[in-house]
């Protein structure tokens, strides 16, 4: 037989479903909405599941393991626990110890799955972070359920497709892309978080409407007072619209795994990723992007790119949520902090892959990318936003 001496290539392609359920009290006997998603790979065979929880939910949900554990019991022997609960620290901070992955990878062991079972992580975006990079390289991924129990994570993070851990002092190097089994939203976990948690998400909310949906922002907009003491009816309908935006661009712009450099979705974030990593994370996310959205926003302005009106406009209603847009800078450790921070533009390129694309609007819902940022613009705009909100 002749071995063919050309280049030989086939095209592979996979098909993902990337599935998001809503509901309350997932873990409550008879709410079927987590049975539904554990299905066996061969009808007939019991599933295999471990559950990992953010330790953080221990004072708002005290007993949420034993609920775990009861949920299981009462599902007939269909859907099995492979192990008891297994508790992770919560925030960013955990995701800078590589040891928790080493940890988690020795849970999954011990319990013996296999990569028909399933992970099942609860919790804020570091926990669902850490838990879904250690579940993707454990036997070469197993199927991951996220439960995510923040605004920002039910808004977010929960709902996308990377994963991670810190390295070398920065956000997310070490990571994976990985499409979750399913993505399950309880709203109960929402009402457990004080006011400024769950404030967070809706800084989100602001983000991917301003790239994506006018509409979406004006709904906002409308209903500013309301979202900044989350009354229950206005809050939960801009956290399923933020989901829903969020997958809907993930599932359908046509890089869900971002072999390109552009990033809609990280409109703000070159800065966020800067100011929590220089505060040692002392900023949470949600506020890092906030103080980031403004920074871009100051600099679309100044460069004639937003008109003044509705960069002012904008501004006003992420002051409104209740953001600040100048006290996390003071938690950066070190004097140098307007400089380290325009270095994240060059920690962002690398993160791209190696051409700059920084996201911007000209209005809500009109985006664009630049591909070259002046920094003395920006340091204008980081000295005008201390100006007016330090």
């Amino acid at each position: 037989m002749a071995v063919p001496s050309d280049p030989v290539s086939f095209p592979i392609t996979l098909r993902h479903e990337h599935r998001l359920i809503f509901t309350r009290d997932v873990f409550a006997p008879d709410n079927g909405v987590l049975a539904e998603v554990l299905v066996p790979r061969e009808p007939g065979e019991s599933v295999r599941a471990i559950v990992f929880h953010d330790a953080g939910l221990a004072a708002a949900f005290p007993n949420l393991a034993e609920r775990v554990v009861r949920w299981f019991a009462a599902q007939g022997g269909r859907v099995q626990l492979a192990a008891d609960p297994v508790s992770v620290p919560g925030g960013e901070a955990v995701k800078n110890d590589f040891s928790q992955v080493e940890r988690i990878w020795a849970a999954v062991n011990a319990a013996g799955l296999c990569r028909h079972s399933y992970v099942i992580a609860v919790g804020g975006g570091a926990v669902l972070d850490l838990v879904g990079f250690a579940a993707a390289t454990a036997h070469r991924g197993i199927p991951l359920v996220r439960l995510p129990t923040t605004s920002l994570s039910q808004g977010d993070g929960g709902v996308g497709v990377k994963n991670g851990v810190n390295f070398f002092g920065k956000k997310n190097w070490i990571g994976a892309f990985s499409v979750p089994h399913a993505v399950v939203n309880d709203l109960a976990f929402l009402e457990g978080l004080p006011l400024r948690a769950r404030r967070a998400g809706l800084i989100e909310a602001v983000k991917v409407a301003l790239i994506r949906d006018a509409a979406f922002f004006e709904f906002i907009a409308a209903r500013v007072g309301a979202l900044a003491r989350c009354e229950r009816e206005p809050f939960e309908a801009v956290i399923r619209e933020s989901a829903r935006q969020h997958m809907e661009h993930i599932a359908t712009a046509g890089d869900p795994f971002e072999r390109g450099s552009a990033r809609p979705l990280d409109f703000g974030h070159w800065a966020a990723h800067k100011l929590e990593q220089m505060s040692g994370f002392r900023v949470s996310h949600g506020e890092a992007v906030a103080v980031g959205m403004a920074i871009d926003l100051i600099y679309a302005r100044r460069i004639g790119l937003l008109p003044e009106r509705e960069a002012e406009r904008i501004l006003g209603v992420i002051t409104g949520l209740g953001f600040e847009l100048f006290a996390p800078v003071r938690e950066i450790r070190g004097p140098s902090g307007r400089q380290d921070m325009i270095d994240g533009l060059e920690e962002f390129r690398e993160h791209l892959g190696g051409r700059l694309s920084i996201p911007m609007i000209r209005a809500p819902g009109v985006r664009l990318e630049l591909h070259e940022i002046d920094g003395a613009v920006v340091k204008a705009a980081f000295d005008e936003l201390r100006t007016r909100y330090g």
